[in-house]
């Protein structure tokens, strides 16, 4: 295979991080989906099912979650190097919406892409996603037909290419590097620079603030390169869980969400929710300060116990993702919304 290009430390960086974006001191995610919770209508927490879930779980289980084997590393293409970074950002602008087709998920986009760089290291240069079309992305993925939204996944990817060329050349891991270290800037960057990330919603007059797409290329750049190197990040545990649909439904199967009656039957009736209508925000922002409230259950119960440490919420993220993947067969349905952002 050939050597992945590698980032030349003496060049100055094209995007200056102090002049572009102002780094924010608190995740606008945590603070906007709040508002949410406190104002649901359509959707509930139960602090009896925190509880019960928390009881459950042991200092074992606690340590399998902060270890490097949480994030799944088979199922991407890790190498160590900024080819690593290119990789990530790649499947994370395609990252969503996988429903339509019953047979596509999330492995297969993430394998599918690997395998394409595998074969051919210049598969996602900037340059080449510049003027991907909608084939393309079928045949990146090595999908036997053509994926959900494929022509807006197209037009996402050509927008990554240009915005790279354009204030990275071409690298994702110079716009990791420019974030200095910080998550949150990070995470804020990812939005300024691909309006395809900027997935945020009007909910009862408020702005609310989601960000999954951009929060989750953030996680995967820390899990797949350990919290080192490309993947350090001082303030990763600032982060929140990456609303989707997968992880409600694991919630809602432990008794820490709940759906009005109206919802429910909407769900199990496979009826599709409006992106940015009240249920499907309040699903998604109380998944996010569900799982806050699950990391603080959990700090409240292992205080002071040798050898415990609290878990992120991106990593209470994977736990929760992995076993709503093993057992999709058998749980409920999922809510369902057409949708770019997850």
């Amino acid at each position: 295979m050939a050597e992945a290009r590698r980032v030349d430390q003496s060049e100055p960086l094209p995007w200056n991080l102090a002049g572009g974006i102002e780094e924010p001191a608190t995740n606008i995610v945590k603070a906007t989906t709040a508002y949410v919770a406190e104002n649901a209508t359509h959707v509930s927490i139960s602090a009896k099912g925190i509880q019960a879930t928390v009881d459950g779980i042991s200092l074992e289980t606690l340590r399998e979650l902060v270890s490097p084997k949480a994030y799944n590393t088979d199922i991407h293409y890790v190498d160590g190097g900024p080819l690593t970074v290119q990789y990530l950002l790649v499947v994370d602008a395609l990252n969503f919406c996988f429903w339509p087709d019953e047979e596509l998920e999330y492995e297969q986009l993430s394998t599918g892409v690997k395998a394409a760089l595998e074969a051919d290291p210049t598969a996602l240069d900037a340059e080449k996603l510049m003027w991907i079309t909608g084939e393309g992305v079928r045949q990146l993925l090595g999908w036997k037909r053509d994926v959900p939204l494929q022509e807006e996944r197209a037009r996402l990817l050509r927008e990554v290419g240009s915005s790279l060329v354009r204030h990275f050349r071409g690298s994702a891991a110079r716009m990791v590097e420019a974030a200095g270290g910080s998550a949150l800037a990070l995470m804020a960057l990812v939005a300024q620079v691909f309006p395809g990330f900027r997935d945020h919603t009007i909910y009862k007059g408020r702005q609310i603030f989601l960000y999954k797409r951009a929060q989750i290329f953030v996680g995967d750049v820390y899990g797949a390169f350990g919290g080192e190197g490309l993947g350090a990040f001082w303030d990763i545990d600032q982060l929140t869980m990456f609303a989707d649909y997968r992880v409600p439904v694991v919630l809602r199967t432990m008794g820490i969400l709940d759906y009005s009656q109206g919802l429910e039957d909407k769900i199990q009736r496979r009826e599709q929710l409006p992106p940015g209508g009240e249920e499907e925000v309040e699903i998604r922002a109380c998944t996010v300060v569900a799982v806050e409230r699950l990391r603080e259950a959990l700090a409240a119960k292992f205080v002071g116990t040798p050898g415990a440490r609290l878990p992120h919420a991106i990593q209470l993220d994977w736990w929760l993702w992995e076993t709503g993947e093993r057992e999709r067969l058998r749980h409920p349905p999922h809510h369902r919304t057409l949708t770019t952002f997850y």
